[in-house]
């Protein structure tokens, strides 16, 4: 699995890079700039993309936009963004185009190798890799007036959190010590509720709630 990388700290890429060749993945490039990244993404045509969110020259939010654009060039385009804190804009923007693929976490996950691994995978596989900080601040933007939500119960919301984050039925039934059975009438319940249609493709069923959690009200 052909991978291109870009962070500016040097230390991190490094350790990027080593732990991600010793998981079999083949780094195709490891960039630290912005404009390094969009002619690598575009020259190398990876199977993913793992990105910081800031990177020179503006340190603000060009990893973030170049990798935006490359997914608008090449729609479904895997990206797997890591940011050292949870900023709800850019987790927006990168769920907006609804195309899967996609994963946001925080920089401290990265630390946990086995954990990151799987999330590159996942994510390289269509999937969703949300830090579930993230996933809690995104439910969070929702008052409790917000008819949708507000008519799912406790259980379901949890259930939806979970979801979020990318994970399947029997993951979530193994989170919450319950059958497998359970979970399914809660995921229905919840799709009835927020007017989603039911699917079987989980990782388009995590993408659509997200992106109706988070649209504009």
């Amino acid at each position: 699995m052909r991978v291109v990388l870009a962070e500016d700290l040097f230390l991190l890429r490094d350790g990027l890079v080593r732990l991600l060749a010793a998981y079999d993945f083949e780094i195709a490039a490891a960039v630290e700039s912005g404009p390094e990244l969009t002619r690598a993404l575009a020259e190398l045509r990876p199977d993913v993309a793992v990105i910081d969110v800031r990177l020179p020259p503006t340190h603000t939010d060009e990893g973030l936009q170049c990798a935006l654009a490359a997914r608008r060039d090449r729609p479904g385009l895997p990206v797997l963004v890591l940011s050292q804190h949870v900023e709800q804009l850019y987790a927006r923007e990168l769920l907006a185009d609804g195309n899967g693929g996609v994963g946001y976490l925080l920089k401290d996950r990265v630390f946990d190798a086995e954990q990151f691994v799987d999330a590159v995978r996942r994510v390289a596989a269509g999937g969703t890799a949300m830090d579930p900080q993230v996933i809690q601040q995104l439910l969070s933007r929702r008052s409790a007036a917000d008819r949708p939500l507000a008519g799912l119960t406790p259980r379901e919301l949890e259930v939806l959190e979970l979801m979020a984050q990318g994970r399947s039925n029997a993951a979530i039934a193994g989170q919450l010590v319950v059958t497998e059975r359970a979970i399914a009438k809660h995921t229905s319940n919840i799709f009835a509720k927020l007017g989603l249609e039911v699917s079987d493709d989980d990782n388009r069923r995590v993408l659509a709630v997200l992106a109706y959690l988070d649209r504009d009200r």
